[in-house]
């Protein structure tokens, strides 16, 4: 049996009509939507649910617990059998999870259920839907893009669903009846259709017919491994959902006392400004990728140090207004950061290694989400205006390291 992996299957359908790269954007939209509709729900569990704050946290690390082998398996597998199957599976798995959400009413254990599933959607849509629009953002497909429109597409797609599915659930829970099932009816209401469009969505990769190594094999990602991704890519990266998780799951905290029962509301007024303001910076990340600097990834975390800044002098003065302030900054941050970095790996890849790498770069942007339990673990025995401090700290350090390090690794060789 051969050893090697074939070469990069060709196109199945080539179109260069339209926008192709739409059917897979929807994908990832409505498995961002199911992936964050929960964030704004926690204070309710709490409150109408009478779960403790362990359990909510246990809520959580079910939904990680899925999303990692979704990020790493399903980059390997969408490059054995294809994209779209592997999308349409996620859009199903994320459609499953709402319905098995709407369970929750009677229990833990249906919320456990579909937050691993919800994990497992939105993993396989990180890593193979940002692949999918990359390669549907370029010739033969769509001749007249640039070259970081798949980046941009795919990030946008993404981000939209998580502010839009964290908007309308926390929305529905504040002010709509039945709070623990309406939010996730929306959802099953949105992505429904889209479930029965993806099967006309053009696939970029034939499935593998030749001998090839065993997909274990495949999930072997050498890129990981370029001197530019790990002294680049790596620091910025556990930053981008770290700077969300302190937005719009520690701020609500800090200041939650003084909203009464408007907490609520201001949570999911969080969550929105942090991924809505993501979302407007992201078209703008493209002007300051480039090929002889990490000029994006600095300007990211530049806002990650001034937006953490304002986090912990809000945690002193407890202000909702500085909040809000926190996460505008924080979400330029997340979008500038995370375009910029699918922008770095999509140039030191091969078409073969990029569902991959792709997985590997969300899984360790997710490692950041961990912080804000990082945090709640440590506050018996810090202030989080001290603990916020220095993680304001850590992040001018991690800005030192990257400004050095992309000055030291060759444009060209970042781009092999």
């Amino acid at each position: 049996m051969s050893t090697t992996r074939p070469p990069s299957a060709g196109p199945v359908a080539p179109s260069g009509r339209g926008r192709p790269w739409l059917l897979a954007a929807l994908a990832m939209f409505c498995c961002g939507w199911g992936g964050n509709q929960f964030t704004p729900l926690l204070l309710m569990y709490r409150h109408l649910g009478g779960y403790s704050e362990v359990t909510v946290d246990a809520f959580l690390g079910a939904y990680v617990l899925g999303l990692v082998p979704g990020l790493l398996v399903g980059g390997a597998a969408s490059d054995r059998y294809g994209r779209r199957p592997l999308m349409i599976g996620a859009v199903a798995a994320s459609l499953a999870a709402s319905g098995v959400l709407c369970g929750g009413v009677t229990g833990e254990l249906p919320i456990y259920a579909g937050r691993f599933l919800t994990g497992i959607a939105v993993g396989i849509a990180m890593a193979v839907g940002t692949s999918w629009v990359k390669e549907l953002s370029q010739a033969p497909h769509d001749p007249a893009a640039d070259q970081g429109a798949g980046a941009r597409r795919a990030s946008l797609a993404l981000t939209l669903g998580f502010g839009l599915g964290a908007g309308v659930a926390g929305v529905l829970a504040q002010w709509g009846p039945w709070p623990m099932v309406t939010p996730y009816l929306a959802h099953l209401l949105v992505t429904l259709p889209a479930l029965f469009l993806l099967p006309k969505a053009v696939e970029t990769r034939a499935r593998a017919t030749a001998a090839v190594r065993g997909l274990w094999a495949d999930l072997k990602v050498p890129a990981a491994g370029h001197r530019r991704f790990v002294r680049v890519v790596l620091p910025m990266a556990p930053w981008v959902f770290g700077s969300a998780g302190v937005a719009y799951a520690v701020t609500p905290q800090l200041v939650g006392d003084r909203l009464g029962h408007w907490s609520l509301a201001y949570a999911t007024l969080l969550t929105v400004l942090t991924l809505g303001t993501g979302a407007l910076v992201q078209p703008f990340a493209k002007r300051l990728d480039s090929l002889s600097s990490a000029r994006g990834v600095i300007v990211s975390m530049v806002l990650m140090a001034c937006g953490m800044a304002v986090c912990a002098a809000d945690a002193a003065l407890r202000s909702p207004l500085l909040g809000l302030a926190g996460a505008v900054l924080l979400g330029a941050a997340y979008g500038i950061g995370v375009v910029s970095g699918l922008l770095e790996i999509q140039r030191i890849v091969t078409p073969d290694d990029l569902a991959g790498i792709t997985g590997v770069y969300y899984a360790l942007c997710y490692s950041g989400f961990l912080l804000p339990a990082v945090l709640a673990a440590l506050s018996s025995l810090a202030s989080y205006t001290v603990m916020l401090s220095v993680v304001t700290a850590l992040a001018l350090a991690s800005l030192a390291v990257i400004t050095l390090s992309s000055r030291r690794t060759a444009p060209a060789e970042a781009s092999r």
